[in-house]
């Protein structure tokens, strides 16, 4: 048995891993698998020798990655799972001595992507968001592919708020195929935006969450946000805009075609989708194509969701592996 104490350097991040009644020293109990005794500016660790030198490094990984995040709102199960699967990644990497330049350096977080109307701040949390909000800054034209609860449209919404709110673009354009009903949009009551809304409840969502409801509408009547479904883009050109195609898996080859020759000037544009919720028949759906052909392609970037960067609930990591194994 190893006895060992670690301090951080930042109390007001101690106080946030400690949460609300030890419940954070509880929950780092379990996923260490040793006990953790708050004590003085940080934690006395006990268990065998190579848990806690794990421990030790998980615990400087941890200060080190939220050093630039003072303003951070708390820390949850989720961001001491990722960060101890990230420690496990390096730790066995060092072992095997692999020299992969970005997958195998330690992630770092980014500045906050957008404050949100209720004062919250949004991050990316994972290794892949990071990658995913920077490649909307240094492409024209960026991929998610990944299972569900990857952030994939919630963080392109925040990011797409953000070049709103600071100017870089004039306006939000959310678009996606309308096919899960198999019904044709012309036969459906209302007008275009009623049509559509049911089809684009999770960008309404993603919307509301950012910049609030009553924003949201404003900016609605006031053609700064347009939603449309993907066959309403023929012939325009999407100039000054941050295009937002989600469910890109129920394109076809054409129609995937089709949206990325809108792009205009001063445009980004973001196509994500989820492989494996295809509903479209046998062999139509274009995304993974498209994705072959464009890869290494110059002002286009690429992003692989994997289930360690799911958010939601961590049943549905589960959910997801279980499903992979049919």
């Amino acid at each position: 048995m190893r006895k060992e104490q670690f301090n951080f350097e930042n109390q007001d991040l101690y106080r946030k891993i400690c949460g609300i009644n030890d419940e954070g020293v509880k929950i780092l109990e379990k996923q260490l698998e040793m006990d953790i005794i708050p004590r003085g500016n940080g934690f006395q660790i006990e268990g065998e020798s190579a848990k806690v030198e794990f421990a030790l490094d998980f615990f400087k990984k941890l200060e080190a990655n939220y050093r630039e995040r003072p303003d951070r709102d708390f820390i949850d199960s989720f961001d001491f799972a990722y960060i101890l699967k990230d420690a496990g990644k390096e730790l066995r990497k060092k072992k095997a001595r692999e020299n992969e330049p970005e997958r195998n350096t330690p992630w770092k977080p980014s500045d906050k992507i957008l404050t949100t109307y209720r004062g919250k701040h949004i991050f990316p949390r994972t290794r892949n968001q990071e990658i995913y909000f920077r490649s909307f800054q240094e492409n024209l034209i960026t991929f998610a592919l990944g299972p569900a609860g990857t952030g994939k449209t919630f963080l392109s919404v925040a990011t797409a708020c953000r070049f709103l709110q600071a100017g870089t673009i004039d306006k939000i354009i959310l678009t996606r195929p309308a096919v899960e009903a198999g019904e044709n949009l012309g036969f459906l009551p209302g007008d275009l935006n009623q049509k559509v809304d049911p089809y684009l409840r999770p960008v309404y969502d993603a919307l509301n969450e950012c910049i609030g409801p009553e924003k949201t509408q404003e900016y609605i009547s006031l053609t700064k946000i347009e939603i449309a479904p993907v066959a309403f883009m023929r012939g325009r050109t999407l100039s000054n805009a941050f295009i937002i195609l989600d469910e890109a898996q129920n394109c076809t080859l054409a129609q995937l075609k089709m949206i990325m020759t809108r792009l205009g000037r001063n445009s980004r544009m973001c196509i994500s989708g989820d492989s494996t919720q295809i509903d479209l028949d046998h062999g139509r759906s274009g995304l993974e194509k498209v994705v072959t052909l464009f890869k290494n392609t110059d002002q286009i970037g690429m992003v692989f969701f994997g289930k360690e960067d799911i958010t939601r609930h961590p049943l549905v990591e589960v959910i997801v592996r279980k499903f992979e194994e049919l």
